[in-house]
């Protein structure tokens, strides 16, 4: 795309933004409902081309692909509710306690055009379509997609069938549109035009990209996952939980952003399982060429590391057309090795590699969680029912709380439910800005709070107004209330 072209992108985002903004909420969720129907009637063709472009299952691609479209229809009744907008309506009180209160409704509105870098290992949930995609258009932005450059034809006729949809549903030309090229989505992101950027990829690009977001003369936010090694704890190892480690570790060859980087498990365990489950595993290709690369290295890196014992090698190979084809990688480390080693061995492996690392005393689990891993997207707890109850791992678990965005009790972090209460993000270096980008909380992100003082009713937004047309939820105060302040706390 040339310059005239973002320029052109740019226009149209900007000039769709307020007639977008003003559609009503049955307007915006049925269009959002109309592009989950176009893509599941276009599913075939759209999995035989991930398939082919990514080298991903055809049942883990129909699974995303249905998660995909039904992330659609639950921000169309999330847009409905209305219960996003936080409608708050403070009457005017001439007796208020701090001096006569004027007539205040807020409520929060559409950022305006936002920018979504797609991700290469979700090429429908976290690319043209996915998380980022339908929570700012639930929010009532334009979409401006940068394309992955690791599935290109999908890209293109996945946002042919979205922009179809939307034009069919009667949304504002210009409301969603697709660019490729990291030159033209840098120069986008520079762009006056562009409120907000979103991305999900590698710590060193969405780096760049939110120092660019920050510099700008307008600084803008940027909502980038950069990865996470998601430490798992567990008070004891035995083979159902090991073999499900190993599965988890291996699913869709190890290319999740939640994938278990590290099980600490007690010292002297038996960890035969895991050798035996590994060598059950068939190699999978790896994305693209160069995820291939790099997963090589690390992989040879983490292998020649000092104080790690080998549970199961793995397998690289690559084929004639420069992909890579993996089996899992798995090795055991003690605490003190792990600590020694440093970024050599805490550095994420995406891939199907995973480090098991010995334990003697869990009472030092929340201390060396806090100094190793500050910032994840998840992290577990195994233990048995009694553990859990007794309070024993209580500073464990609010080690964990402090550090990320969720916290699981049994299970493995793998498998983002799409559900209203889902958290999917943490604090720094597993987010740019925590917030979350799987859920309904996520439209959160594309909105900005704005207060209205004394407005008439026939320019105030429809959601402040009294008569409340679109029928979402109003918190009000009413006149008089202020002189019982404090008395819920006494």
């Amino acid at each position: 795309m040339t310059e005239t072209g973002i320029e052109q992108v740019a226009a149209a985002a900007a000039a769709a933004a307020r007639p977008f903004a003003h559609t009503t909420p049955r307007e915006r969720g049925g269009a959002l409902v109309a592009v989950a129907d176009a893509l599941d009637a276009a599913g075939p063709e759209l999995i035989a081309i991930a398939m082919r472009e990514t080298g991903l299952a055809q049942a883990r691609l129909t699974g995303e692909l249905r998660r995909t479209s039904w992330q659609l229809r639950l921000f169309a009744d999330t847009v409905v509710d209305g219960g996003y907008l936080d409608v708050r309506i403070d009457e005017a009180d001439p007796d208020y306690v701090i001096g006569p209160r004027p007539d205040v409704r807020r409520m929060r509105e559409p950022l305006g055009p936002v920018l979504n870098f797609a991700a290469s290992n979700f090429p429908f949930a976290f690319s043209v379509a996915g998380g980022d995609t339908a929570a700012a258009l639930a929010a009532g932005c334009p979409v401006v997609v940068k394309a992955h450059s690791g599935h290109p034809e999908l890209s293109r006729r996945t946002a042919e069938v979205v922009a179809d949809a939307l034009r069919g549903a009667g949304m504002p030309d210009g409301v969603f549109q697709l660019i490729a090229g990291q030159e033209n989505g840098v120069a986008l992101l520079r762009d006056e035009r562009i409120r907000a950027g979103a991305f999900t990829g590698s710590t060193g690009v969405g780096r760049m990209l939110a120092d660019i977001a920050a510099s700008r003369a307008v600084p803008i936010p940027f909502y980038g996952e950069l990865g996470s090694v998601n430490p798992v704890y567990a008070t004891y190892a035995d083979d159902e939980l090991l073999q499900a480690f190993v599965a988890s570790v291996s699913g869709s060859a190890g290319q999740l952003c939640t994938k278990p980087g590290f099980l600490f498990v007690p010292e002297g365990a038996d960890l035969s399982a895991v050798t035996e489950s590994a060598a059950s595993v068939d190699e999978h290709r790896l994305l693209n060429p160069g995820i291939g690369r790099t997963f090589a290295q690390r992989r040879a890196d983490v292998l020649e590391a000092d104080g790690v014992t080998v549970l199961s090698a793995g397998e690289t190979r690559t084929d004639d057309d420069g992909q890579t084809y993996a089996t899992p990688t798995v090795v055991t480390v003690d605490v003190d090795a792990l600590v020694a080693a440093g970024d050599a061995l805490l550095e994420e492996s995406f891939g199907p590699l995973s480090l098991i690392v010995r334990y003697s005393d869990l009472s030092t689990l929340p201390a060396l969680h806090a100094g190793l891993f500050p910032g994840n997207l998840t992290s577990t707890v195994h233990a048995r029912t009694d553990e859990l109850e007794d309070g024993s791992l209580s500073a464990l678990v609010d080690a964990l709380v402090e550090t990320s965005g969720r916290v699981l009790f049994g299970g493995w972090p793998t498998g983002v439910s799409v559900t209203p209460a889902m958290q999917h993000g943490g604090p720094y270096p597993a987010t740019t800005t925590d917030a979350t980008s799987v859920g309904t909380a996520a439209i959160g992100r594309f909105l900005r709070g704005v207060a209205y003082q004394n407005a008439p009713q026939a320019l105030l937004p429809a959601p402040l107004r009294d008569d409340n047309p679109w029928g979402v939820p109003q918190q009000r105060s009413a006149a008089g209330l202020s002189t019982t302040w404090g008395s819920f706390a006494g």
